[in-house]
């Protein structure tokens, strides 16, 4: 199905944020629409757009967006990971999608790649126009799940401090302190590993992204227990996720958790597979747009 795309922008709490709407040609009337947003600290053109432009491609209309402070959207302070403040941008793109004239309101959906799975799954939680829900390759953590992920109880506690610590010289000079999303080469990047989606220019190192990490946002990344939100989710929702891919002991608890109509699917590759390669794109984006064209 033949694609065409707008360039859109809408308010959120006072930052105008810019995104892409994605419109299958179609003579079928409104449209299910699906909100998309992709792993943290990204902007759209890593992953959201491609997933949404897929989407388009199955019949949905589909919205990604730079949340504020990143890419293309206004905001300070500039490439900030605080999750309170992605799920009210994912209330105001739902609020932006509802009203459009292509859309049919009553026939809404969120998609969620990795780290976007715990915002979108917050906003599927409290906001009853999100009718369903697709996680791809999510990232979903607890306490727990950081602690294995970052150092033990110690290593949790001393990005804590690092975060309180940036925090008040944020609050006292203005100054945001940086470091690298990911790099092969400083310890005190978010990610220290040499990653090749992230630093390769052919994949998700383009230009548009900053690769910089605010370390004030350590606390609130830290502290969002996403896997708690499950009970709260009565909306169908799908995961689709590899045992070779981040954390899958999160996705398996948070959909044992889940109280609404459920469906797991496993597929393979690695994390960053998921982003950006095939045949792993087209086999998540066919579950989940036949889930979400399904429920909606």
């Amino acid at each position: 199905m033949n694609v065409h795309v707008e360039t859109v922008e809408f308010d959120s709490e006072g930052a105008r944020l810019r995104g892409k709407l994605f419109l299958p040609d179609s003579d079928a009337g409104p449209l299910p629409g699906v909100v998309v947003a992709g792993t943290w600290t990204s902007v759209k053109e890593q992953m959201a757009d491609r997933y949404a432009r897929r989407l388009a491609e199955h019949g949905l209309a589909a919205l990604s967006f730079d949340f504020t402070g990143y890419g293309e959207s206004e905001g300070e302070p500039r490439e900030t990971e605080i999750p309170e403040k992605k799920i009210a941008d994912i209330r105001s793109a739902l609020t932006f999608l509802v009203g459009h004239g292509s859309v049919d309101r009553e026939r809404i959906g969120a998609l969620g790649i990795c780290a976007a799975a715990m915002y979108m799954s917050a906003s599927a939680a409290a906001d009853s126009r999100i009718r369903s829900l697709a996680l791809v390759a999510p990232w979903l953590h607890d306490a727990a799940i950081c602690a294995e992920v970052y150092g033990g109880e110690a290593g949790v506690q001393e990005k804590l401090a690092i975060g309180r610590e940036a925090r008040e010289i944020y609050e006292r000079t203005g100054q945001v302190e940086y470091v690298p999303v990911v790099s092969s080469t400083d310890p005190r990047a978010a990610m220290p590993f040499d990653i090749d989606f992230y630093l390769n220019p052919q994949r998700g190192g383009i230009p548009e992204w900053g690769n910089r990490f605010a370390l004030m946002a350590w606390p609130s990344w830290l502290t969002f227990d996403s896997v708690a939100l499950a009970p709260k989710i009565e909306v169908p929702t799908l995961l689709v996720h590899s045992e070779d891919a981040a954390i899958p002991d999160g996705a398996r608890r948070f959909h044992a958790g889940l109280t609404g109509p459920r469906q797991f699917v496993w597929t393979t590759g690695t994390q960053f597979d998921i982003y950006d390669q095939e045949p792993n794109v087209t086999f998540a984006v066919k579950a989940a747009a036949a889930h979400l064209l399904k429920t909606l």
